[in-house]
């Protein structure tokens, strides 16, 4: 290394101490990728341990013009993980604290790494729960999800991550430390706190969160109705919400994501069906006895062949866990994966995954479709093998044309995955260059130098990072998350 980079690790060592300071080769190839298909490897990264660490690693990289960025758990799906300009890479898997539940205010404040599904977890003690609730929840971290402003099964009914924070403590680009909103959901000013989730981390690092509690529903119920095909299960979304239903979720998969589930575990969906729907409703007992007056003869009017409702929280878990681990099952149709978000209109998700359908025949890939029925919020999953000589390239190609779909339909370009990478070149299907220099003038409020996290978001420089290193990363399987 030269001494500069000598220097560099030196300095680093002083803040967080040397034993949190990876620079061998061997250690920063854990950290070259993330849930996407993309690949860069960071100069140096660093664990600290609490905000004051990340307050002047973050300064050290602003007095040397070195690009900063941050990492959770990993899992995200756009490339914003990806130190695509080399640098620091603040990796913050030390801060992984649940500091405060508080059930009289209904809150909690935790570090950026305590991870979803534990936060929940914990706060079910209290008869509490922390509704958004990403598919990867079970190693999603609460910072990554405040940067990519994460969704989940259940942001139909509560919202997306955004919804759900009350305040922040961030550290910005020279290293400053400053609070956005507050422990209510009303602040005055400028909703700074709103600007700041969503934004892929180039605006700064969120090093606490104050996030919002809701009690925990009386009643669940979760219903399976299977379909022939998946314009009839798309229709039975519509049906269900043209009665005046808001589900709790309402989750789709097809037959081909159908057929690896059932390879790897029984979920209950049967093998011949063309599309299985998941929809939950919660309330008390009554409300939920009510609801399932209405979606059961919902499905059957919208030809369902089966309808079942599960009959404890166990067979409820059954058939969540197809939905939830079905991205990984696809590892036995395929090695590897390259997962396209985009949103539509739910009156046009028929149409839409009719042309998905086109797109596979096009390009001669499977694209296996598991998704956010409830609020169009399509997750194709384009299957390939990376050891085959052009595909990388065929598929981002073929990822491409299913954006362009999506915003032709009336939809955008994400619906919780971010822009990142992956999909900074199709930024202008939606947006003016009006709009994206408005934006990047937020941007520069916060982060005047764009040290934080660049490359990603708005088009230009380095595109999707297999052009600079050409291998995909995003392995289907185990622990493969969407």
């Amino acid at each position: 290394m030269s001494l500069g980079a000598r220097q560099l690790l030196r300095e680093l060592g002083k803040i967080v101490g040397r034993d949190n300071v990876l620079h061998h080769p061997e250690d920063l190839l854990v950290y070259e990728y993330d849930g996407s298909i993309d690949r860069s490897v960071p100069q140096v990264v660093v664990l600290p341990a609490n905000t004051e660490e990340v307050s002047r690693l973050v300064a050290l990289g602003y007095r040397h013009g070195i690009p900063i960025v941050g990492r959770g758990s990993g899992t995200g799906l756009s490339g914003g993980a990806i130190a695509v300009m080399g640098g620091i890479q603040i990796a913050l898997a030390r801060m992984n604290r649940i500091l405060e539940v508080n059930r009289e205010d209904r809150l909690a404040t935790v570090q950026p790494a305590v991870i979803n599904l534990n936060l929940d977890n914990r706060v079910r003690q209290s008869g509490m729960r922390y509704a958004p609730d990403p598919s990867s929840q079970r190693a999603c971290s609460i910072g990554g999800n405040v940067a990519e402003n994460a969704g989940g099964p259940h942001c139909l009914a509560y919202g997306v991550t955004t919804n759900h924070v009350l305040g922040l403590e961030v550290v910005l680009e020279d290293g400053s430390i400053e609070r956005l909103g507050s422990r209510t959901r009303e602040a005055l000013g400028y909703d700074l706190r709103g600007a700041f989730v969503g934004s892929e981390g180039t605006f700064g690092i969120a090093t606490t969160a104050t996030v919002r509690l809701l009690p925990a529903p009386p009643a669940v119920k979760t219903f399976q109705g299977v379909f022939t095909d998946v314009p009839s299960a798309c229709n039975a979304v519509s049906a269900i919400i043209g009665r005046g239903i808001v589900p709790a979720a309402m989750e789709m998969v097809d037959a081909l994501t159908i057929k690896a589930v059932q390879s790897v575990m029984d979920a209950g969906y049967p093998d011949s069906a063309g599309a299985v729907l998941l929809i939950e409703v919660e309330g008390t007992a009554d409300e939920v006895d009510e609801l399932e007056a209405e979606v059961r003869p919902a499905l059957h009017d919208a030809r369902s062949t089966d309808v079942r409702a599960a009959t404890d929280a166990a067979d409820r878990d059954r058939l969540w866990s197809g939905r939830k681990g079905a991205l990984g099952a696809l590892g036995s149709l395929a090695p590897n994966y390259y997962l396209v978000d985009g949103v539509v209109p739910r009156t046009q998700l028929a149409a839409v995954l009719e042309k998905v359908e086109e797109i596979s025949k096009e390009y001669r890939f499977p694209i296996a479709n598991v998704f956010h029925a409830g609020d169009g919020n399509l997750h194709p999953c384009i299957l390939f093998d990376e050891r085959r000589e052009g595909e990388l390239e065929r598929v981002t190609e073929a990822g491409g044309e299913l954006l362009k779909i999506c915003v032709d339909a009336g939809g955008t370009l994400s619906g919780e995955h971010g822009i990142g990478l992956e999909k900074k070149a199709y930024m202008p299907l939606v947006f003016t260059d009006n709009d994206m220099e408005t934006m990047l003038k937020v941007r520069q409020a916060f982060a005047p130098n764009g040290t934080f996290n660049p490359g990603k978001i708005f088009p230009g420089g380095p595109e999707l990072t297999h052009n600079i290193q050409p291998q995909a990363v995003a392995m289907a399987g185990p622990g493969a998350y969407v």
